[in-house]
């Protein structure tokens, strides 16, 4: 495994991005449908890309978010749902958007402390102990987009497995 020229240095000025920007174009642009590029479009478990693209922002969490809460009632799942966030900037307003449809629809969300951030595998974990136990089937939520660039947001879903959803969940959803 070869070291990258740049580990260790400062990040050049072309790789910084401007969060304020970023913030307010994901609560201020909408996407347009009839752009491919602007619909929500599920990956690896989950949606993932910029606001400042049009691709990563409040209206699709909203829609994100509720197709999740119907998936939940109609896959009778009706336990917790777990959710963590990574340091990426658009990271906390998507926890933000999520946690009002969560409220709104009833569902039961455990977040971390102090809106600490929340490594991956400690969401499954939640879920898949959580799940041992008797009871209602938890589920969750990740907010992240893993390896891509800092501009960009992500949001997958957990199913009751703990593990990344499959296609034909993401295709419901």
């Amino acid at each position: 495994m070869s070291i990258d020229a740049r580990a260790g240095q400062t990040a050049p000025e072309s790789s910084l991005v401007d969060l304020p920007s970023l913030e307010r174009a994901y609560y201020e642009l909408h996407p347009d449908p009839a752009h491919p590029g602007e619909r929500v479009s599920f990956g690896t478990s989950g949606h993932r890309g910029s606001a400042l693209r049009r691709s990563f922002n409040e209206d699709h969490i909203l829609a994100i978010t509720a197709a999740i809460c119907d998936f939940r009632e109609a896959h009778g799942v009706s336990g917790p749902l777990y959710m963590g966030m990574d340091t990426h900037a658009l990271s906390v307003p998507a926890q933000t958007t999520a946690l009002e449809v969560l409220v709104q629809r009833g569902v039961r969300a455990r977040i971390a402390e102090r809106g600490a951030y929340t490594p991956t595998p400690v969401v499954s974990r939640a879920i898949v102990m959580h799940n041992r136990a008797s009871g209602p089937r938890a589920d969750g939520i990740v907010i992240t987009p893993s390896h891509n660039p800092p501009e960009d947001g992500g949001f997958k879903y957990d199913p009751p497995h703990g593990g990344p959803a499959e296609g034909e969940v993401t295709s419901w959803i």
